[in-house]
């Protein structure tokens, strides 16, 4: 696979209306990463008041996961249809379907519509994804340019990740959690004026259109899934010839979804792709960060909140290092990448970060200094700011132009399927850790006191106050020392999530050795022909 298809970027004679045009077109794309980054960011910090007041901690993992899974589904579909139609009427459409989706996130009633609603927006977000990002290299086919313009892309990231933590802590604590989604609405509908009135309809002149491949997406949404379910129902102890039943249609999906890839004239997920010697190494590491990053970002406010015992506000505190330290690292990495003789030596140096910031919240605990814990997250910030935009800038200078949309798609969609991942899995083993751990404490710590098991099997005891208040009466009526046993439960979930931590770290050992497969790349600059439209 060779990158000999030129691109195609809008032609418009007049200079100052063409920088004019690209400016409110990047303007319109920072507002639609500003929605994104927003809702990753707040959703995490309010995550565990969430689940506390809808009473669901079972589904704890699914509201991110659920997201997650559509949008893996979507990216590769959409990705494919941009490069075939043009990315502007699907930046669009997007916008409108998360947005809707978001406030039917704020109107949920119960943990089953919140999750139903975070697919629905996990739809809107793989739109998102699968567009906009393919849509910047469209507009600044030369790496060096790309790279000046991503400042307002890490400026617009910055933003929402600064604000993001803080803002949902905030808005949780003294407005209540809905707004947490509600907040998406204004904008959305900046969003919306800017991508339809700026942002050029591009399209590739010498690309015909494909039919899309149907079947291959629902084979991915029926793999995945049945993977998913599998991960959550096993330590449930479900009948095992559900289980087995389960296991033999993800398997099967997958087996099938191979099959048909290798015949269809124009598959969902070219499997030219993940055997490619540059981009297979780049398609892995993304898998690998996305599980690390999500297993992060939901994981560690629900031990700031449940095991710490601080405020969702406190919690988004110190979150707020992390998501603003990924700006950082990405506007130092947009200054230099070009400049450095051999750019793979950025990738080392993030994933190095990471690996030190995830050991450094496996040696967390109560009486940590939160200074140090900020020191940590900007660690973990800087790591994945010189992470994210180097994978997209390699996958990106390595597929060919014609199927520019599709590999960054896939680099999108393989993040998400290790978020997927790393949430179902780290979630798992966190509930399972956690219950054991309470159960050990109350039969060797607190003899006599297994009766308080069904109250404190729950985490959501950790962070709902009411609950918490009403498990002190029942307690102090028959003379037990309740905040005894609630210290226990802190230091079990406190445990659980280190131990998923530390599963964190051991990924991030594999992820090092894979940086040595991806070959060398030199940036280089390009000449472009273009046909466009403004429609």
């Amino acid at each position: 696979m060779q990158a000999q298809t030129p691109a195609v970027t809008p032609e418009i004679p007049n200079p100052k209306q063409a920088f004019r045009q690209r400016l409110f077109a990047m303007l319109g794309l920072c507002f639609v990463l500003i929605m994104v980054a927003l809702d990753q960011t707040v959703v995490g910090t309010a995550l565990p008041t969430v689940v506390a007041e809808l009473k669901g901690f079972s589904l704890y993992a699914w509201v991110g996961t659920s997201y997650l899974l559509t949008s893996v589904i979507t990216i590769p579909i959409f990705g494919r249809l941009g490069d075939d139609h043009g990315r502007k009427p699907f930046v669009l459409a997007a916008i409108v379907l998360f947005t809707v989706a978001s406030m039917l996130c704020g109107m949920a009633q119960s943990m089953i519509q919140l999750v139903l609603a975070r697919a629905l927006q996990g739809v809107g977000g793989g739109m998102l994804v699968a567009t906009t990002f393919a849509s910047v290299p469209d507009l600044f086919p030369d790496a060096h340019e790309r790279l000046r313009w991503q400042v307002l892309f890490s400026s617009a990231f910055g933003l929402a990740n600064a604000i993001g933590p803080s803002l949902g802590g905030f808005l949780t604590e003294y407005c209540g959690w809905r707004w947490v989604f509600f907040v998406n609405l204004p904008v959305g509908l900046i969003s919306v004026w800017f991508v339809w009135r700026y942002l050029p309809r591009i399209r590739h002149a010498d690309h015909t259109p494909s039919r899309l491949d149907w079947l291959g997406a629902a084979l991915i949404a029926v793999a995945l899934g049945g993977m998913q379910l599998l991960v959550e129902w096993l330590p449930q102890h479900k009948p095992p010839l559900l289980l087995a039943l389960l296991a033999v249609v993800a398997i099967g999906s997958v087996v099938l979804l191979l099959w048909w890839e290798r015949r269809c004239a124009n598959p969902i997920l070219p499997l030219d792709m993940f055997t490619h010697h540059s981009l297979q190494p780049l398609f892995i590491l993304s898998v690998l960060m996305g599980f690390c990053l999500f297993a992060v970002m939901y994981y560690a406010p629900l031990m700031f909140q449940g095991g710490f015992g601080l405020s969702p506000n406190q919690a988004g505190l110190l979150v707020t290092p992390l998501v603003v330290f990924i700006t950082v690292g990405s506007i130092i990495n947009g200054r230099i990448i070009t400049r450095v003789p051999k750019p793979n030596i950025m990738l080392y140096v993030g994933f190095a970060f990471f690996w030190v910031a995830a050991f450094g919240l496996t040696q967390t605990h109560l009486g940590t200094p939160h200074w140090v814990i900020v020191l940590v997250m900007m660690m973990g910030g800087l790591g994945l700011g010189l992470l994210m935009p180097n994978l997209t800038i390699f996958a990106q200078e390595t597929a060919p132009r014609t199927q520019l949309g599709i590999a960054t798609a896939m680099l999108q969609s393989t993040r998400m399927i290790g978020g997927m991942l790393g949430t179902a899995l780290i979630g798992t083993f966190v509930t399972h850790r956690y219950t054991a751990g309470v159960e050990d404490f109350l039969q060797n710590q607190a003899p006599g006191s297994m009766q308080w098991a069904h109250w404190l099997d729950d985490p959501q005891i950790l962070v709902n106050h009411s609950v918490a208040q009403q498990f002190s009466q029942a307690a102090g009526q028959v003379g037990v020392q309740a905040g005894a046993l609630l210290d226990g439960a802190r230091v079990a979930l406190v445990n659980a999530i280190h131990g998923g931590q530390w599963a964190v770290v051991g990924v991030m050992v594999l992820a090092l050795l894979i940086v040595r497969r991806v070959p060398p790349l030199k940036l280089q600059r390009r000449v472009t022909k273009v046909e466009a439209s403004n429609e």
